[in-house]
C-alpha cells in the first residue's frame, strides 16, 4: 500500500510547487488517503485506482447535494447507485463493492460538508426487511436505526402478543409497516406474515431483541440481490466439535446432511438474521416460513440456491429468557419439532433418490465391527 500511495504522491507533486500549494495537496491527499485504509484482502480486491475514482466521483455528487429535492441521504445513495452501475465491473464480490462505496461516500461528505451514517450498498433489486418482536421495547428502536442506514424500500415490523411500550415505538417511527396481533401469533409466524405484506425482491429477516449493525446485515442483502436465494447466517466457526455440540446444533446439521448440503453444517433458517428471495418464498409459499428448516427443506429440495456468505454471532447476544436456557429447554423442544416436521417433509416427497444405493453384506458387517 505504501508502494502504492507513493507512486501516486510523486505523480501529483512532480514539478516546482510553492508552500501554499504544497499544503493544500497534501491536505487533500491526506482526505484520500483516509478513504483507502483497508485490510489486506480489501486492497487485493479493489484496484486503488478505481478507490481514487469512486472518490472524487462521490466529490463531484457531493457539489451538488442541494441542488435536488431528495434529501441529502437520498441523493447520496442515488448518485452511487448510478456510478456503481458504471463502473460494476471493476468491482469483483461484495468486499470491493463495499470498499469503493466507502470511498464515494467520504469524497461526497467531504465535498457537501456533511457527515453521512448510511452503508453504501448499492443493490439492483428493491429490498425490504421484516422485524418480528414481542416485548422489545429496550432494544426495537435500536433495531429500526440500523435498518434505516440501509436502502430499503419498506421495513415490516410485526408485533405478536407484545405488552409493554414497542407498540409506541414503532408508531413513533415514519416510514414503516406495522402488522399488529394483540394475541401470540407463534414463534416464527412473524416470518411468514411479514414476507405477505411487501413485494420487495429480497427480504432481510430479523428479530427485534437483538441490535445488529447495518454493516453486518449489508452482506446478506447482497448476496441474494447478486443471485442466492437463501442467504443463512453462518454460525459454522462459532460451534465446537460435534461431540460437544448440543441437540439443536446436532440436528440442524442432520437436516442438512440429509438433503446432500453437509457443507452447510447446523446452518439454518432458524438463526437470524439471513435474506431470502421473493422467487424462493413464492416457490415454497410464505407459510412454510413459519416453519423456518421446512422452508429451507423445501428450497434445498427444488434446487434453489442456498449459501452462507456472512457471520453475526447471534450466539453470545441472544437475549436469555427461561424459555431458551438450560437443558431441554421450550426453545430448543421447539427447533427440534420443527427439524423433525422438515424430515418428514422430505421423506413425504420421497427424500433424495440420488443419495439411494444398495449396500453389500460386507460393508454391512463391516460398519458392525468397526471399532
Amino acid at each position: 500500500m505504501k508502494e502504492r500511495s507513493g507512486r501516486i504522491r510523486r505523480q501529483r507533486t512532480a514539478g516546482r510547487q510553492t508552500t501554499r500549494n504544497r499544503i493544500r495537496t497534501m491536505g487533500r491527499k491526506s482526505l484520500i488517503k483516509s478513504s483507502l485504509k483497508s485490510s489486506t484482502a480489501s486492497r487485493s480486491a479493489t484496484n486503488s485506482s478505481v478507490l481514487h475514482e469512486a472518490f472524487r466521483a462521490g466529490q463531484r455528487a457531493g457539489r451538488k447535494a442541494f441542488e435536488n429535492e431528495q434529501s441529502i441521504e437520498q441523493h447520496a445513495r442515488s448518485t452511487w447507485q448510478e456510478y456503481e452501475a458504471a463502473i460494476s465491473v471493476e468491482l469483483r464480490g461484495y468486499s470491493a463493492a463495499m470498499h469503493a462505496g466507502k470511498a464515494f461516500m467520504q469524497g461526497y461528505a467531504h465535498a457537501a460538508g456533511r457527515s453521512l451514517n448510511i452503508v453504501p450498498l448499492a443493490l439492483r433489486k428493491p429490498a425490504a426487511a421484516v422485524v418480528c418482536a414481542c416485548n422489545e421495547e429496550l432494544t426495537l428502536g435500536q433495531v429500526l436505526v440500523q435498518l434505516k442506514r440501509l436502502p430499503l424500500t419498506d421495513i415490516v415490523v410485526v408485533l405478536n402478543g407484545t405488552t409493554d411500550n414497542s407498540l409506541t415505538q414503532v408508531l413513533e417511527q415514519p416510514g414503516i409497516t406495522l402488522v399488529y396481533e394483540p394475541d401470540r401469533a407463534g414463534h416464527d409466524v412473524g416470518r411468514a406474515l411479514g414476507a405477505k405484506m411487501t413485494e420487495a425482491e429480497t427480504l432481510l429477516f430479523v428479530d427485534g431483541d437483538m441490535v445488529v449493525p447495518a454493516e453486518q446485515l449489508a452482506p446478506f442483502l447482497y448476496a441474494v440481490d447478486r443471485g442466492d436465494d437463501v442467504a443463512l447466517n453462518n454460525l459454522s466457526s462459532l460451534l465446537p466439535p460435534f461431540a460437544r455440540q448440543d441437540e439443536v446444533s446436532r440436528i440442524k446439521a442432520y437436516l442438512n446432511h440429509v438433503l446432500n448440503r453437509s457443507d452447510l453444517g447446523s446452518n439454518s433458517l432458524t438463526a437470524v438474521p439471513h435474506a431470502l428471495s421473493r422467487n424462493m418464498i413464492q416457490i415454497v409459499k410464505p407459510e412454510a416460513l413459519a416453519v423456518p428448516p421446512k422452508a429451507q427443506s423445501l428450497a434445498i429440495q427444488h434446487g434453489l440456491r442456498v449459501t452462507a456468505p456472512s457471520q453475526v454471532d447471534v450466539i453470545r447476544s441472544n437475549r436469555l429468557r427461561s424459555t431458551n436456557t438450560g437443558s431441554g429447554n421450550e426453545v430448543a423442544r421447539l427447533i427440534i419439532g420443527d427439524h423433525l416436521e422438515a424430515i418428514a417433509t422430505w421423506l413425504d416427497m420421497g427424500g433424495n433418490k440420488s443419495q439411494a444405493r444398495s449396500i453389500s453384506r460386507a460393508e454391512v458387517a463391516y460398519r458392525r465391527n468397526a471399532r
